[in-house]
Parts: structure tokens; C-alpha cells; sequence
């Protein structure tokens, strides 16, 4: 069985916490007194009370209901007092009526729009819940400990107030080792999720019952044409998937198809090394292809690290057009004093790629995993 670690990548998601009663009372004082001195010193509080008609505004942007409900009965009250207190001003009482009424209407206003406002919160920080949950349903919490690997990672979709997105993977424990997929559905963000669903669906249904990897992979491309058939009918677009399986048991070799995807990196005592593996035609393009699927077999010894990536991040373009040099920078981190471990290299990574953009902005969405061997195999 899968044993995983207490970190998830799918964290719950949090409403924004309103000010304390304590804060809002001081902010409001502060204002009624800034006003009330001002009024003095220009001997206009009455056209000076017009910035208290707009506190209740900007209480319900930022406030409970009940909080806004308060600030709405002291600037009324403040208001009141001051038009009575100020009868002999001269300012006719139609002024003061419309003064007091004009406070009404926007202090309740500002109660109703506080009310749909946190409504509105609340609807969101649900449905961000349940997508959280199915996140950690649909791409499973890194890291996971396998009797063979070790898996750290990070999946960073592109659109950041999404959860899921078009890059996949997913580790299966097996009778004939560990299973590891990590695909790129053709596209981006959330047009791309129908794929992505059908693929891990297919490998999690499959991974632990076929005996062999090419079965596998058949039964992926299956899924990935039967999803395609229904998107046709529903005038979706239809899909193509590049996809890296891998099957990692106690040997010091490991096995993999590739289906047009990017090679994996080996690292192992400074070095960084990429397997030569026969590069296939996506999934769901079987039927395009000459040859049937191929499965090939790399060095992966006791103590190497296996990195895997989607083109998220080996194609982070510079401002100059230059292409992210993923074996480059890789190299350069592992000849440090104190290179990454594999736990905080996916993040490493990332972190690099986006400084090496200058900032310009995420443009795929990013899935890097770590596979690290037991050293005593």
C-alpha cells in the first residue's frame, strides 16, 4: 500500500478574516473625530459630514454584517446629532431632512451589499473546498512512499485560481513494481481536464492489473479515444496526450514508454545523465502509428534521483526567446557545496524557471515529480 507523507498539495481554502471589533471601533472614532475637527477649524461640519455618509460604504467591503450594521448606526447618530445640535445655523431643514435620509439610504445599502458580499464568500470558499477535495482525489498529495521510491513533486496549473489543470500524473504500487505517469494533455487549463480525467482514471484502473507496460499504455490510448469520441458528439475539441510511463521494481534498472513526452533526468553522485528512450506517438494516436509501442530499459541504481517534468517548464521562455536550459541548471545545482535534495528540488526548479523568465509571467501549467531509489537496494 501507498504510504503517504502528511504534506498535501490541496490545502484547504481560507476566507480572508475581517477586522476585529476592537479595530473597526478605532477606525471608525478616528474618523467621527478627524471629521469633527475639521468641521471646526473650516466651520463647515455639515458639508463635512458627506465623508461619514461613505463609512458604512467601506465597512462592507471589509466587515461582518454586524460590523457594518454598527458603523451604519453611528454615523446615523453622529449625523443626527449634529443636524439638532446645529438648528440655528440657518441651513434650512430640508438640507438636514435630506442629509439624514441620504445617511439612511446608503447606510442600508451598505448593510444589503455587506450581506451578498459575504454570501458570495462563503459560496466561493465552498466550492474552492470541494475542488480542493477533488484534487486530492484526481492528482494524489506529494510526497509518496513506495517500497521502490520515494516521490516528491509540485503541480502548478496555470491559471492560479484553478486547482486542476492539463498536466497529469499519478503513482500506482503494483504487483510488478511501482507504476509512474506523468503526462501533458494537449492545451491548457481547464478545456484540457476532461483528458486529463480519462487518462489517470484509465491508468489507475489498469496499473495495478496488467502484468506489462505495453498493455498499459494500450489501455490509456483507449481511454484517451473514447474520451475524444464522446467530445466529438458534444462539439468539444478532441485531444491528444503525451505521456511518460514508468514501471520501477527492485532492480537497478527501470522500465518505460515513452509516448511523446519529455525524457526523464537520471542524477546520481553529481552527474546528470538522460536515458535514450524510443520517443512514441501521443496517446490517443495509436492508430497513426507504424510501429506498435516500445518499452525500454535505463540505469536507475540504489541512491539516484529519477526527475520528471512536463514542457511547462523546459519551455520557460527568457525575454530573448531562449528556452529554459533544464540539464544545464541542473548540473550547475548538483556541483554546489549544498545542492537541493530531491524533497526541495521541484520547487528549486520552479523557482529558477520563473527567475529565469524574468518575471513575465506562467504560460503552461508545470508538473515536476522526484523519484528517489532506496540507497540500500
Amino acid at each position: 500500500m501507498l504510504r503517504k507523507h502528511a504534506k498535501n498539495q490541496a490545502r484547504p481554502a481560507e476566507a480572508i478574516a475581517p477586522p476585529s471589533e476592537a479595530q473597526v471601533v478605532i477606525v471608525v472614532a478616528s474618523v467621527t473625530l478627524l471629521v469633527v475637527i475639521l468641521g471646526a477649524v473650516s466651520q463647515s461640519p455639515v458639508w463635512l459630514l458627506g465623508l461619514l455618509v461613505f463609512l458604512p460604504g467601506a465597512a462592507s467591503a471589509l466587515c461582518t454584517v454586524r460590523q457594518t450594521k454598527f458603523v451604519f448606526a453611528w454615523t446615523e447618530l453622529v449625523v443626527i446629532v449634529t443636524m439638532l445640535v446645529r438648528h440655528g445655523d440657518g441651513r434650512p431643514w430640508l438640507d438636514r431632512t435630506l442629509m439624514i435620509l441620504l445617511t439612511l439610504v446608503l447606510g442600508t445599502a451598505s448593510v444589503y451589499a455587506c450581506h451578498r458580499r459575504i454570501s458570495r464568500e462563503q459560496e466561493m470558499l465552498r466550492l474552492r473546498s470541494t475542488a480542493a477535495a477533488m484534487q486530492r482525489h484526481i492528482l494524489r498529495p506529494l510526497p509518496m512512499l513506495t517500497d521502490e521510491v520515494l516521490v516528491n513533486g509540485l503541480y502548478e496549473p496555470v491559471q492560479e485560481d484553478r486547482l486542476v489543470g492539463g498536466d497529469i500524473y499519478d503513482v500506482v504500487e503494483s504487483p510488478w513494481g511501482t507504476r509512474v505517469l506523468i503526462g501533458d494533455v494537449q492545451g491548457k487549463g481547464l478545456p484540457a481536464v476532461g483528458a486529463a480525467f480519462a487518462v489517470i482514471g484509465a491508468f489507475r484502473a489498469t496499473a495495478h492489473r496488467e502484468p506489462t507496460l505495453t498493455a498499459l499504455v494500450d489501455a490509456l490510448d483507449a481511454s484517451v479515444v473514447r474520451h475524444n469520441s464522446y467530445a466529438a458528439k458534444t462539439g468539444d475539441d478532441e485531444r491528444f496526450v503525451t505521456a511518460l510511463i514508468l514501471n520501477i521494481d527492485a532492480g537497478a534498472e527501470a522500465q518505460a514508454i515513452n509516448c511523446g513526452h519529455i525524457l526523464p533526468q537520471v542524477l546520481q553522485q553529481g552527474s546528470v545523465t538522460t536515458p535514450v528512450l524510443t520517443s512514441g506517438v501521443p496517446l490517443g494516436l495509436a492508430e497513426l502509428a507504424a510501429e506498435p509501442v516500445t518499452v525500454d530499459w535505463f540505469v536507475f541504481p540504489p541512491g539516484a534521483t529519477l526527475l520528471l517534468t512536463t514542457d511547462g517548464l523546459t519551455e520557460t521562455r527568457a525575454a530573448d526567446g531562449a528556452f529554459y536550459p533544464l540539464t544545464e541548471r541542473l548540473t550547475e545545482r548538483l556541483a554546489q557545496h549544498t545542492p537541493p535534495s530531491p524533497t526541495d528540488l521541484p520547487r528549486a526548479l520552479y523557482d529558477d524557471a520563473r527567475a529565469f523568465a524574468g518575471g513575465g509571467g506562467q504560460h503552461d501549467d508545470v508538473a515536476v515529480l522526484t523519484l528517489r531509489r532506496s540507497p540500500n537496494r
